[in-house]
């Protein structure tokens, strides 16, 4: 690694996070571990590895690519697709890879029908019901009702799980999620007096699992605490399971009235030591941190000053005595006693925390540690 930056992956803080949620978790609900998005940014076979490994029962991802890569590292655990296989792909769904698909439409389940019977093999469906989120999902307990009886007079698929997605778990205004939780249990009871099979209902997502135990139903699927950002406040023992790390390039000193970066938007008032790392936009440190942000050196807090760049930007660490070139700079995570947290970095961008850990990009190396 000619450059160093790179993300540290803990993946025993990743066992350390489920352990936390298993004591809130119902007795006898399954645990499905949310691995979407490359696993949030950590590395999405690794992070499945682990989970499963300390007794996760099934994966989430968002697209069919992201499971079949799953299924390419090995993995032979139940994966479902949470957002539905576009349609133009639908009739071609790869039934080899044994992916879980996500319907709502009599359009996908005649298309995933064409592609199980291709092949002998039927394609498992969950059906989503939309019960406040508004984005995918039936909405009815009669429009659930016709796309069960479809699914079931249909050889090329089979119905093996419903579920829903809380929109407002994380707020401490209890009525939407309670509302909520009485339409997933109509629509549930919907499904069953048509299809009296027994099938997988889901419904907690990562806050419901600390916050809801009543919706916990079959099984959870826990997504943020996973990489240990609390969902909710009250959750403080969660272990955060990324650190994003670079080196000191180049430390020198300016003069009062020299300016920094692009813009000169930063002028020194006093004699300042500026410190150049090698990170900067292209890598996913976001250019609107500029002018809030702060890294650690030393283990000590140091201001990012001027404009972040494309590829490095500029700190100042007069009141950080000794810097030099070489020395470890922590953009995420911790060093020493200081702890740079994605909560406190999406303040400074106006976000959540799920963005943040989303952000380094192709370009930022992951190391995982533990596996």
């Amino acid at each position: 690694m000619y450059r160093l930056n790179y993300c540290e992956i803990d993946l025993n803080a990743v066992r350390h996070n489920m352990d936390v949620m298993r004591r809130y978790i119902a007795p006898g609900a399954k645990f499905m571990a949310v691995v979407k998005a490359n696993a949030y940014g950590h590395g999405a076979a690794q992070v499945a590895w682990a989970a499963l490994g300390h007794g996760a029962d099934a994966l989430a991802v968002a697209i069919p690519e992201e499971g079949e890569a799953l299924r390419r590292a090995g993995i032979k655990a139940p994966i479902l697709v949470l957002g539905g296989i576009l349609t133009r792909a639908a009739a071609e769904a790869d039934s080899e890879h044994s992916l879980t698909q996500v319907v709502f439409d009599a359009e996908r389940v005649h298309l995933l029908n064409l592609a199980g019977t291709k092949t002998g093999r039927p394609v498992q469906v969950h059906l989503g019901l939309d019960t406040g989120m508004g984005r995918i999902g039936v909405r009815t307990p009669e429009e659930a009702q016709e796309l069960v009886r479809l699914i079931d007079s249909l050889p090329g698929v089979e119905l093996t799980g419903c579920f829903t997605h809380m929109a407002t778990a994380d707020e401490d205004d209890r009525a939407g999620t309670l509302r909520q939780a009485e339409r997933f249990r109509t629509l549930c009871a919907a499904i069953a007096a048509v299809h009296p099979s027994p099938i997988v209902r889901h419904a907690a997502n990562t806050a419901s699992i600390f916050r809801y135990p009543e919706i916990h139903c079959d099984m959870v699927r826990a997504g943020i605490a996973l990489y240990g950002c609390p969902p909710v406040p009250e959750v403080t023992d969660l272990a955060p399971v990324m650190r994003w790390v670079t080196q000191a390039v180049y430390v020198k000193t300016i003069a009062p009235g020299d300016r920094v970066s692009y813009g000169g938007i930063f002028e020194a008032r006093r004699e300042t030591r500026i410190m150049t790392v090698p990170v900067g936009y292209a890598d996913g440190y976001r250019r609107g941190i500029t002018g809030k942000g702060c890294v650690l050196v030393r283990g000590k807090r140091a201001p990012i000053v001027g404009r972040i760049c494309m590829d490095q930007m500029m700190v100042d660490v007069t009141d950080v005595p000794g810097v030099m070139p070489g020395d470890e700079v922590v953009l995420l995570g911790s060093q020493g006693t200081e702890c740079i947290s994605a909560g406190e970095m999406a303040g400074w961008l106006n976000t959540i925390d799920y963005e943040v850990l989303c952000s380094p990009g192709e370009r930022v190396p992951r190391v995982w540690m533990n596996f």
